[in-house]
């Protein structure tokens, strides 16, 4: 089983070229940051992880902007692969987003995933001038925006977002026809929501959701190998990385059965915030998971 990981600390205090160079060392074959560009100072709904009675944590306003934490990761790295864990694409133009996602990944010889949200926080949201009412509505258009400007080398676009005459992108991102795009996911109640599963088979690539069972994966990716049949898409198609909460998934016996769900990858939320801290949290990891 492949593990990566991911840090909510991704600034000066826990250089992603000192973590990620250190974990690569170490056998780990991913390293993930968060977004958040600002966080507005008053907002109405609850942070998604907040524990009740808690503030929400500092590190949602002292994120630095992804896209520069994991070309710094990229830079210190040879193999390890670097991804969003999830940038919320509402907030961004994605003409701008396509050029910073394809430098990326041209700079880093093919390494980068994308991994998206479309934001909880409806202010912030708004801010950048995001619909936040039908923000996967835009989300969709955005996609298709960048899918268009990652292929070809002619691009136009009159969507209800977005609208612009001919236009050339480039560089060109080395994965081709272009990085994976993967949605995340949480079951409520019991059930997934339909609907990501949706979005995942008719433009996504990849699946990252946060789980609290391997049973949890095997009842999803049987609801997205159905749609993808339906669609006339191979299911294979459809790569499934496991995004751990805090604390989970650290030892060999938690993770027995993911492999045989079809997962390619857990990947670990560190816990220190520090560098010194992390690569300390990386030796006893990798101890654990990597090493035979």
């Amino acid at each position: 089983m492949r593990i990566g990981i991911f840090t909510l600390q991704a600034d000066a205090t826990a250089d992603p070229a000192i973590v990620a160079k250190h974990a690569e060392d170490l056998g780990f074959s991913s390293y993930w940051v968060p977004d958040h560009i600002i966080l507005p100072v008053n907002y109405k709904a609850d942070y998604p992880g907040k524990v009740e009675g808690a503030e929400a944590p500092e590190a949602l306003w002292r994120m630095p902007d992804p896209m520069i934490a994991l070309m710094r990761a990229a830079t210190a790295t040879t193999r390890m692969e670097v991804g969003t864990g999830v940038l919320l694409v509402p907030e961004r133009h994605p003409l701008h987003l396509a050029k910073e996602i394809a430098s990326l990944d041209h700079y880093s010889g093919g390494r980068f995933h994308f991994g998206i949200g479309a934001g909880w926080c409806e202010e912030e949201t708004e801010i950048f001038g995001g619909d936040f009412e039908h923000r996967w509505t835009q989300v969709a258009e955005s996609i298709e925006v960048m899918k268009r400007c990652w292929i070809d080398h002619d691009s136009e676009h009159h969507g209800h977002y977005y609208d612009y005459p001919p236009v050339r992108c480039y560089p060109k991102p080395v994965q081709r026809p272009h990085p994976p795009i993967y949605l995340g996911g949480l079951m409520f109640d019991g059930k997934w929501a339909k609907r990501v599963f949706h979005r995942i088979v008719k433009w996504g690539d990849g699946w990252i959701p946060g789980v609290a069972s391997v049973e949890q994966v095997v009842d999803g990716r049987r609801q997205l190998t159905a749609l993808a049949e339906e669609a006339g898409r191979d299911p294979k198609s459809i790569r499934i990385r496991v995004f751990g909460a805090t604390g989970q998934w650290r030892t060999r016996k938690e993770q027995v059965g993911f492999d045989e769900a079809g997962v390619e990858e857990i990947i670990i939320w560190l816990r220190q915030p520090d560098c010194d801290g992390i690569r300390r949290e990386l030796d006893g990891l990798a101890a654990e998971l990597i090493r035979q």
